[in-house]
């Protein structure tokens, strides 16, 4: 076996992680840089979990971009395998090599060697001559049967995997792990205890408005604050699915595109269409605005039902109250 080298990541400090997250565009603050760190410089999972939306996948593809790294992503379901996880043999390979002559099974030219082996995730994040480890990515875990968790206990105390025929594939550089969670189950404590913990939080009015500022640049900044004020409104309804942070930037996009657009859709528009889509004189978003797109903030037939005049009138009052409160900063 290999030893595994130190830590990459020993002298890495706080600063370090800030200034990664700054040149990715990714708003951070104290709840989630020290988590992020800890699991940086000890070498440990970092179980991620939150609503849908809240920029748990984004973390880890922010991670990867930031340290130059592969990002090796592994989409948990219902009913996933060890085989769809760690390995497969390319039997239709083996098979041809097998009839063309090429090669036998037994000898010291056999099928069963690293040309014949298809990598799944969980071997991709070990394998390969790196100086820099990978980032794996296991989203969304809570989709996965627990005996895929059994499989990866075995594999997160290690970091190796037993190939039969070819022997123990180990990490020389073991990978940073981030595993993600939108708790639709609850998960074993066995897993839990191997990993550090993050809980993102739906994000501040604040928070929020930087992101959006920051990912959709076109925007002005009393319009950035009226799309937040209205979704941070919307999140006090007892809907059932909340808009996340993934929500609000489509809705600022969409929003782009309406008003400030220049495509072919906005040419093939009548006068009164364009008209219900330019600034009321105190705000962006008008209630009309704000109905015809909610299709960008909730993905539920029920919660759409909820939003009626009265709901409208308030969203649109949230708009204009959080342009007051932004104007001349």
């Amino acid at each position: 076996m290999t030893e595994p080298t130190a830590s990459p990541f020993a002298s890495f400090t706080e600063s370090d992680l800030r200034r990664l997250f700054d040149r990715q565009e990714y708003v951070v603050e104290d709840d989630i840089v020290v988590p992020v760190l800890l699991a940086l410089r000890l070498g440990r999972p970092l179980l991620v979990e939150g609503e849908p939306g809240s920029g748990k996948t984004e973390l880890g593809t922010v991670l990867a971009d930031g340290l130059e790294t592969e990002l090796v992503r592994l989409q948990c379901y219902e009913g996933l395998a060890a085989e769809n996880t760690l390995y497969e043999w390319n039997y239709t390979k083996q098979l041809l090599s097998v009839q063309a002559g090429e090669r036998g099974v037994t000898d010291d030219s056999s099928v069963f060697d690293e040309e014949y082996l298809l990598e799944r995730p969980l071997l991709r994040a070990l394998s390969g001559d790196r100086e820099q480890p990978a980032v794996l990515l296991i989203d969304e875990v809570d989709r996965a049967d627990r005996e895929f968790e059994a499989l990866l206990l075995e594999f997160l105390s290690e970091f190796q995997v037993t190939v039969p025929e070819l022997g123990t594939i180990e990490a020389s550089v073991p990978p940073i792990v981030l595993i993600t969670s939108n708790r639709t189950r609850g998960l074993s404590d066995a897993l839990k205890r191997r990993c550090l913990y993050l809980h993102l939080e739906p994000p501040s009015f604040e928070k929020e408005r930087e992101i959006v500022q920051r990912k959709a640049p076109e925007l002005d900044g009393e319009t950035a604050a009226e799309i937040c004020g209205v979704v941070q409104r919307l999140r006090e309804e007892p809907l059932l699915k909340q808009p996340g942070i993934a929500e609000t930037l489509d809705w600022s996009r969409a929003l782009l595109e309406l008003r400030f657009g220049t495509g072919a859709e906005e040419s093939d528009a009548d006068e009164s269409d364009a008209d219900e889509t330019e600034p009321d004189t105190d705000t962006a978003l008008s209630p009309r605005l704000i109905d015809r797109t909610l299709s960008c903030l909730l993905k539920e037939a029920e919660d759409v039902s909820r939003i009626d005049d009265d709901l409208l009138e308030d969203l649109a009052r949230a708009a204009r109250d959080a342009r007051e409160r932004t104007e001349g900063q």
